[in-house]
Protein backbone atom coordinates (compact mmCIF):
# COMPACT_ATOMS: atom_id res chain seq x y z
CA UNK A 1 0.00 0.00 0.00
CA UNK A 2 2.35 2.56 1.42
CA UNK A 3 4.12 2.26 -2.67
CA UNK A 4 0.72 2.54 -4.50
CA UNK A 5 1.68 5.73 -6.06
CA UNK A 6 0.93 5.39 -9.72
CA UNK A 7 3.34 7.99 -10.88
CA UNK A 8 5.10 10.72 -8.39
CA UNK A 9 2.94 12.55 -6.53
CA UNK A 10 -0.30 10.71 -6.88
CA UNK A 11 -2.21 8.38 -4.61
CA UNK A 12 -3.87 6.59 -7.28
CA UNK A 13 -5.97 9.17 -8.66
CA UNK A 14 -5.53 11.76 -6.29
CA UNK A 15 -2.67 14.23 -5.73
CA UNK A 16 -0.41 15.90 -8.64
CA UNK A 17 0.25 19.50 -9.58
CA UNK A 18 -2.21 21.89 -10.56
CA UNK A 19 -0.29 25.31 -10.43
CA UNK A 20 1.25 27.95 -12.78
CA UNK A 21 3.95 26.91 -15.20
CA UNK A 22 6.22 29.29 -12.81
CA UNK A 23 5.42 27.61 -9.57
CA UNK A 24 5.69 24.00 -11.38
CA UNK A 25 9.97 25.01 -11.77
CA UNK A 26 9.69 25.89 -8.24
CA UNK A 27 8.01 22.72 -6.79
CA UNK A 28 10.16 20.44 -8.79
CA UNK A 29 13.55 22.71 -7.75
CA UNK A 30 11.46 21.77 -4.17
CA UNK A 31 11.27 18.11 -5.01
CA UNK A 32 14.97 17.47 -6.23
CA UNK A 33 16.09 19.18 -2.72
CA UNK A 34 13.53 17.28 -0.55
CA UNK A 35 14.84 13.68 -2.34
CA UNK A 36 18.16 14.79 -2.08
CA UNK A 37 17.77 16.09 2.11
CA UNK A 38 15.89 13.32 3.36
CA UNK A 39 18.52 10.94 2.62
CA UNK A 40 21.45 13.23 3.20
CA UNK A 41 23.22 11.99 6.90
CA UNK A 42 24.11 15.51 8.37
CA UNK A 43 20.21 16.42 7.66
CA UNK A 44 19.30 13.20 9.20
CA UNK A 45 21.16 13.92 12.49
CA UNK A 46 20.19 17.60 12.81
CA UNK A 47 16.68 16.72 12.05
CA UNK A 48 17.12 14.42 15.05
CA UNK A 49 18.77 16.38 16.99
CA UNK A 50 15.97 18.70 17.50
CA UNK A 51 13.38 16.60 17.35
CA UNK A 52 15.16 15.19 20.91
CA UNK A 53 16.87 18.26 22.38
CA UNK A 54 14.50 21.37 21.38
CA UNK A 55 10.88 19.47 21.16
CA UNK A 56 11.53 16.53 23.17
CA UNK A 57 10.80 13.78 21.46
CA UNK A 58 10.12 11.03 22.01
CA UNK A 59 6.92 11.58 23.51
CA UNK A 60 4.88 9.02 25.67
CA UNK A 61 2.39 6.60 24.60
CA UNK A 62 0.18 7.12 28.04
CA UNK A 63 -2.42 4.21 28.97
CA UNK A 64 -5.24 6.53 29.64
CA UNK A 65 -6.58 3.58 32.25
CA UNK A 66 -9.46 5.81 33.52
CA UNK A 67 -10.51 6.40 30.28
CA UNK A 68 -10.38 2.95 29.64
CA UNK A 69 -12.14 1.55 32.71
CA UNK A 70 -15.24 4.37 32.35
CA UNK A 71 -15.75 3.43 28.48
CA UNK A 72 -14.97 -0.25 29.37
CA UNK A 73 -13.38 -2.50 26.45
CA UNK A 74 -10.17 -2.12 24.62
CA UNK A 75 -6.96 -0.03 26.64
CA UNK A 76 -6.92 3.42 25.03
CA UNK A 77 -3.50 4.88 24.80
CA UNK A 78 -2.69 8.47 24.05
CA UNK A 79 0.10 9.49 21.68
CA UNK A 80 1.08 12.37 23.38
CA UNK A 81 1.75 15.23 20.75
CA UNK A 82 0.40 17.86 22.84
CA UNK A 83 3.81 17.06 24.96
CA UNK A 84 5.66 18.22 22.05
CA UNK A 85 7.25 21.78 22.58
CA UNK A 86 4.78 24.31 20.68
CA UNK A 87 2.40 22.28 22.20
CA UNK A 88 1.03 20.23 19.03
CA UNK A 89 2.30 17.72 16.19
CA UNK A 90 2.98 20.62 13.69
CA UNK A 91 6.20 21.16 15.28
CA UNK A 92 7.86 18.05 13.49
CA UNK A 93 6.99 19.07 10.12
CA UNK A 94 8.08 22.87 10.83
CA UNK A 95 11.04 21.83 12.11
CA UNK A 96 11.77 19.43 8.88
CA UNK A 97 10.67 22.38 6.33
CA UNK A 98 12.69 24.74 7.74
CA UNK A 99 15.98 22.80 7.81
CA UNK A 100 15.36 22.04 3.93
CA UNK A 101 14.65 26.21 3.55
CA UNK A 102 17.90 26.91 5.11
CA UNK A 103 19.77 24.71 2.63
CA UNK A 104 17.95 26.15 -0.32
CA UNK A 105 18.75 29.42 0.49
CA UNK A 106 15.47 31.20 0.88
CA UNK A 107 15.53 34.29 2.95
CA UNK A 108 11.91 34.84 3.41
CA UNK A 109 9.16 31.89 4.89
CA UNK A 110 5.42 32.08 4.56
CA UNK A 111 2.58 29.53 6.09
CA UNK A 112 -0.92 29.59 6.33
CA UNK A 113 -2.56 27.96 9.93
CA UNK A 114 -6.10 27.26 10.57
CA UNK A 115 -5.99 26.68 14.89
CA UNK A 116 -2.69 28.62 14.79
CA UNK A 117 -0.86 25.77 16.14
CA UNK A 118 1.10 25.68 12.61
CA UNK A 119 1.29 29.34 12.34
CA UNK A 120 2.92 28.98 16.18
CA UNK A 121 5.47 26.26 15.03
CA UNK A 122 6.17 28.15 11.90
CA UNK A 123 7.33 31.23 14.03
CA UNK A 124 9.01 28.67 16.33
CA UNK A 125 11.21 27.13 13.53
CA UNK A 126 11.83 30.67 11.77
CA UNK A 127 13.07 32.10 15.59
CA UNK A 128 15.49 28.90 15.65
CA UNK A 129 17.27 28.74 12.97
CA UNK A 130 17.47 32.95 13.03
CA UNK A 131 17.66 35.20 10.11
CA UNK A 132 14.08 34.02 8.27
CA UNK A 133 11.55 36.83 8.15
CA UNK A 134 8.02 35.26 8.89
CA UNK A 135 4.69 35.91 7.34
CA UNK A 136 1.57 33.89 8.67
CA UNK A 137 -1.78 33.88 6.60
CA UNK A 138 -4.68 33.28 8.81
CA UNK A 139 -8.55 33.14 8.34
CA UNK A 140 -9.89 36.31 10.04
CA UNK A 141 -12.72 34.51 11.96
CA UNK A 142 -9.60 31.75 12.80
CA UNK A 143 -7.43 35.00 14.33
CA UNK A 144 -11.01 35.92 16.56
CA UNK A 145 -11.18 32.65 17.92
CA UNK A 146 -7.17 31.89 18.83
CA UNK A 147 -6.60 35.81 19.14
CA UNK A 148 -3.75 34.01 21.88
CA UNK A 149 -2.22 32.24 19.22
CA UNK A 150 -1.77 34.90 17.14
CA UNK A 151 -0.12 36.60 19.60
CA UNK A 152 2.40 34.21 20.42
CA UNK A 153 2.93 34.37 16.80
CA UNK A 154 3.95 37.89 16.64
CA UNK A 155 5.97 37.34 20.17
CA UNK A 156 8.09 34.79 18.16
CA UNK A 157 8.58 37.25 15.21
CA UNK A 158 5.89 36.48 12.72
CA UNK A 159 4.01 39.13 10.90
CA UNK A 160 0.44 37.51 11.04
CA UNK A 161 -1.87 38.90 8.26
CA UNK A 162 -5.39 38.52 8.55
CA UNK A 163 -7.34 37.24 5.34
CA UNK A 164 -11.02 38.38 5.40
CA UNK A 165 -11.85 37.48 1.78
CA UNK A 166 -14.40 34.22 1.67
CA UNK A 167 -15.57 32.84 4.54
CA UNK A 168 -12.29 34.45 6.73
CA UNK A 169 -11.41 30.67 7.63
CA UNK A 170 -8.52 28.28 6.54
CA UNK A 171 -9.32 27.91 2.49
CA UNK A 172 -9.07 31.72 1.95
CA UNK A 173 -5.35 31.47 4.43
CA UNK A 174 -4.34 28.69 2.09
CA UNK A 175 -5.58 31.02 -1.16
CA UNK A 176 -3.55 34.30 0.07
CA UNK A 177 -0.47 32.32 0.54
CA UNK A 178 -0.35 30.73 -2.48
CA UNK A 179 -0.93 33.52 -4.27
CA UNK A 180 2.41 35.19 -2.59
CA UNK A 181 4.24 32.36 -3.48
CA UNK A 182 3.59 32.92 -7.21
CA UNK A 183 4.51 36.23 -6.64
CA UNK A 184 7.48 36.08 -4.32
CA UNK A 185 8.95 32.28 -5.28
CA UNK A 186 12.36 33.83 -6.11
CA UNK A 187 13.54 34.10 -2.46
CA UNK A 188 10.29 32.83 -0.73
CA UNK A 189 9.72 28.90 0.72
CA UNK A 190 6.11 28.20 1.53
CA UNK A 191 6.17 25.82 4.95
CA UNK A 192 2.88 24.02 4.31
CA UNK A 193 1.56 22.58 8.00
CA UNK A 194 -1.11 20.29 5.86
CA UNK A 195 -0.56 17.12 4.15
CA UNK A 196 -2.27 19.12 1.16
CA UNK A 197 -1.31 21.05 -1.53
CA UNK A 198 0.60 19.97 -5.05
CA UNK A 199 3.26 18.08 -5.12
CA UNK A 200 5.76 17.60 -3.21
CA UNK A 201 4.25 18.72 -0.08
CA UNK A 202 1.81 15.82 1.09
CA UNK A 203 4.62 13.68 0.59
CA UNK A 204 7.05 15.73 2.66
CA UNK A 205 4.82 16.60 5.38
CA UNK A 206 4.09 12.86 5.62
CA UNK A 207 7.96 12.12 5.54
CA UNK A 208 8.68 14.83 8.68
CA UNK A 209 5.40 13.84 10.52
CA UNK A 210 5.62 9.67 9.68
CA UNK A 211 8.21 10.19 13.69
CA UNK A 212 4.46 9.79 14.98
CA UNK A 213 3.94 6.69 14.09
CA UNK A 214 7.02 5.50 13.62
CA UNK A 215 7.50 5.79 17.74
CA UNK A 216 4.03 4.69 18.74
CA UNK A 217 4.27 1.30 16.81
CA UNK A 218 7.31 0.65 18.75
CA UNK A 219 6.19 1.63 21.90
CA UNK A 220 2.87 -0.28 21.77
CA UNK A 221 4.62 -3.61 20.83
CA UNK A 222 6.95 -2.75 24.06
CA UNK A 223 4.14 -2.44 25.70
CA UNK A 224 1.21 -4.95 24.68
CA UNK A 225 3.44 -7.77 22.89
CA UNK A 226 1.34 -6.90 19.77
CA UNK A 227 0.43 -3.93 17.44
CA UNK A 228 -3.19 -2.28 18.23
CA UNK A 229 -6.77 -2.90 16.96
CA UNK A 230 -6.90 0.71 15.69
CA UNK A 231 -4.92 3.45 15.11
CA UNK A 232 -7.47 6.89 15.50
CA UNK A 233 -6.68 10.54 14.83
CA UNK A 234 -8.66 13.62 13.71
CA UNK A 235 -8.20 14.68 10.10
CA UNK A 236 -9.09 18.31 8.72
CA UNK A 237 -6.07 19.06 6.24
CA UNK A 238 -4.75 15.13 7.16
CA UNK A 239 -1.37 15.94 8.61
CA UNK A 240 -1.73 14.12 12.28
CA UNK A 241 -3.55 11.50 10.81
CA UNK A 242 -1.00 10.69 8.04
CA UNK A 243 1.77 11.03 10.42
CA UNK A 244 -0.39 8.66 13.06
CA UNK A 245 -1.21 6.19 10.24
CA UNK A 246 2.17 6.00 8.13
CA UNK A 247 4.15 3.25 9.98
CA UNK A 248 0.95 0.72 10.14
CA UNK A 249 -0.21 1.14 6.21
CA UNK A 250 1.11 -1.70 5.22
CA UNK A 251 0.06 -3.77 8.30
CA UNK A 252 -3.47 -4.39 7.31
CA UNK A 253 -4.52 -6.18 10.62
CA UNK A 254 -4.74 -2.79 11.97
CA UNK A 255 -7.28 -0.88 11.48
CA UNK A 256 -6.79 3.51 10.52
CA UNK A 257 -9.72 5.36 11.52
CA UNK A 258 -9.78 9.26 10.61
CA UNK A 259 -12.28 11.63 12.33
CA UNK A 260 -13.87 14.25 10.95
CA UNK A 261 -16.33 16.86 11.91
CA UNK A 262 -19.96 16.10 11.04
CA UNK A 263 -19.79 19.86 10.12
CA UNK A 264 -16.96 18.91 7.32
CA UNK A 265 -17.56 15.56 6.41
CA UNK A 266 -14.67 15.98 3.42
CA UNK A 267 -13.81 11.96 3.21
CA UNK A 268 -16.79 10.93 3.93
CA UNK A 269 -19.05 13.18 1.60
CA UNK A 270 -16.89 14.47 -0.79
CA UNK A 271 -16.52 14.35 -4.38
CA UNK A 272 -12.95 14.29 -6.45
CA UNK A 273 -11.89 17.72 -7.85
CA UNK A 274 -8.91 19.76 -7.89
CA UNK A 275 -8.50 22.41 -4.75
CA UNK A 276 -5.12 24.24 -3.91
CA UNK A 277 -3.55 22.97 -6.59
CA UNK A 278 -3.89 19.45 -6.23
CA UNK A 279 -6.66 16.67 -6.41
CA UNK A 280 -8.61 15.05 -3.70
CA UNK A 281 -12.05 14.60 -2.02
CA UNK A 282 -13.83 17.56 -1.61
CA UNK A 283 -16.77 19.26 -0.27
CA UNK A 284 -18.28 21.23 -2.96
CA UNK A 285 -21.54 23.09 -3.51
CA UNK A 286 -24.58 23.01 -6.51
CA UNK A 287 -21.60 25.42 -8.52
CA UNK A 288 -19.25 23.04 -8.14
CA UNK A 289 -17.33 25.10 -5.84
CA UNK A 290 -15.64 24.40 -2.83
CA UNK A 291 -18.33 24.77 0.27
CA UNK A 292 -18.70 26.80 2.92
CA UNK A 293 -17.49 24.52 6.15
CA UNK A 294 -17.25 25.20 9.74
CA UNK A 295 -15.96 23.39 12.61
CA UNK A 296 -15.36 24.56 16.51
CA UNK A 297 -12.20 23.04 16.15
CA UNK A 298 -10.52 25.75 13.73
CA UNK A 299 -7.84 23.37 12.41
CA UNK A 300 -10.62 21.00 10.80
CA UNK A 301 -12.37 23.59 8.95
CA UNK A 302 -11.17 22.79 5.43
CA UNK A 303 -12.97 21.71 2.47
CA UNK A 304 -10.78 19.26 1.24
CA UNK A 305 -8.38 16.33 2.74
CA UNK A 306 -4.67 15.56 1.86
CA UNK A 307 -4.35 13.09 -1.38
CA UNK A 308 -3.30 10.08 0.43
CA UNK A 309 -6.27 10.14 2.79
CA UNK A 310 -8.73 10.60 -0.04
CA UNK A 311 -6.63 7.13 -1.89
CA UNK A 312 -6.38 5.25 1.54
CA UNK A 313 -10.78 5.83 1.50
CA UNK A 314 -11.42 5.29 -1.30
CA UNK A 315 -8.98 1.64 -1.76
CA UNK A 316 -11.00 1.05 1.93
CA UNK A 317 -7.72 0.25 3.40
CA UNK A 318 -8.52 3.17 6.13
CA UNK A 319 -11.74 4.31 7.18
CA UNK A 320 -13.30 7.93 8.13
CA UNK A 321 -16.23 8.19 10.09
CA UNK A 322 -17.63 11.35 11.44
CA UNK A 323 -18.80 12.99 15.18
CA UNK A 324 -20.30 15.94 16.27
CA UNK A 325 -18.80 19.35 17.32
CA UNK A 326 -20.82 18.49 20.76
CA UNK A 327 -19.55 15.16 20.90
CA UNK A 328 -16.31 16.56 20.54
CA UNK A 329 -17.12 19.31 23.55
CA UNK A 330 -18.06 16.68 25.99
CA UNK A 331 -14.97 14.53 25.35
CA UNK A 332 -12.60 17.46 25.60
CA UNK A 333 -14.28 17.97 29.48
CA UNK A 334 -14.26 13.93 29.68
CA UNK A 335 -10.75 13.53 29.13
CA UNK A 336 -9.65 16.88 31.17
CA UNK A 337 -12.03 15.63 34.06
CA UNK A 338 -10.27 12.01 34.33
CA UNK A 339 -7.05 11.79 32.77
CA UNK A 340 -5.99 15.84 33.80
CA UNK A 341 -5.13 16.10 29.77
CA UNK A 342 -7.11 18.62 28.72
CA UNK A 343 -6.97 17.94 24.43
CA UNK A 344 -6.99 20.40 21.26
CA UNK A 345 -10.75 21.02 20.46
CA UNK A 346 -9.08 18.38 16.97
CA UNK A 347 -8.11 16.17 18.96
CA UNK A 348 -11.34 15.64 20.81
CA UNK A 349 -12.53 14.34 17.88
CA UNK A 350 -10.53 11.46 17.52
CA UNK A 351 -11.06 10.87 21.48
CA UNK A 352 -14.61 10.94 21.13
CA UNK A 353 -14.49 8.34 18.72
CA UNK A 354 -12.15 6.34 20.63
CA UNK A 355 -14.96 6.17 23.14
CA UNK A 356 -17.28 5.33 21.00
CA UNK A 357 -15.23 1.95 19.69
CA UNK A 358 -13.01 1.16 22.85
CA UNK A 359 -16.76 -0.47 23.99
CA UNK A 360 -16.86 -2.85 21.01
CA UNK A 361 -13.29 -3.91 21.45
CA UNK A 362 -12.32 -6.72 23.53
CA UNK A 363 -10.56 -6.36 26.37
CA UNK A 364 -7.15 -7.66 25.42
CA UNK A 365 -7.25 -5.36 22.36
CA UNK A 366 -5.52 -1.86 22.40
CA UNK A 367 -6.18 1.14 20.19
CA UNK A 368 -4.29 4.59 19.76
CA UNK A 369 -5.45 7.51 19.76
CA UNK A 370 -3.51 10.35 18.39
CA UNK A 371 -3.67 13.40 20.47
CA UNK A 372 -2.21 15.87 18.05
CA UNK A 373 -2.42 18.74 20.26
CA UNK A 374 -2.99 20.29 24.19
CA UNK A 375 -6.17 22.33 24.61
CA UNK A 376 -4.71 25.38 25.81
CA UNK A 377 -5.69 27.05 23.08
CA UNK A 378 -9.19 26.83 23.21
CA UNK A 379 -9.64 26.83 26.94
CA UNK A 380 -11.75 30.21 26.22
CA UNK A 381 -13.54 29.30 23.45
CA UNK A 382 -14.82 26.12 25.50
CA UNK A 383 -15.46 28.43 28.57
CA UNK A 384 -17.58 30.76 26.74
CA UNK A 385 -19.42 27.84 24.58
CA UNK A 386 -20.13 26.51 28.01
CA UNK A 387 -22.03 29.74 29.51
CA UNK A 388 -24.29 29.92 27.09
Amino acid sequence: MSNSTVEKGYFGEFGGSFVPEDLKNVLAILDENFEKYKKDPEFIQEFQYYMKEYIGRENPLTYAENLTKQVGGAKIYLKREDLNHTGAHKINNAIGQILLAKRMGATRIIAETGAGQHGVATATACAIVGGMDCTIYMGKLDTERQALNVFRMELLGAKVVSVDKGQGRLKDAVDEALNDLVKNYENTFYLLGSAVGPHPFPTMVKHFQSIISEESKKQIVEKEGKLPAAVIACAGGGSNAIGAFAHYIDEQEVRLIGVEPAEAPTLTEGTPAVIHGFKCLTLLDENGEPKPTYSIAAGLDYPGIGPEHSYLKTSNRAEYVTVTGQEALEAFQVLSKVEGIIPALESSHAVAYAMKLAGQLAKEDSIIVNLSGRGDKDVEQVYKMLQN
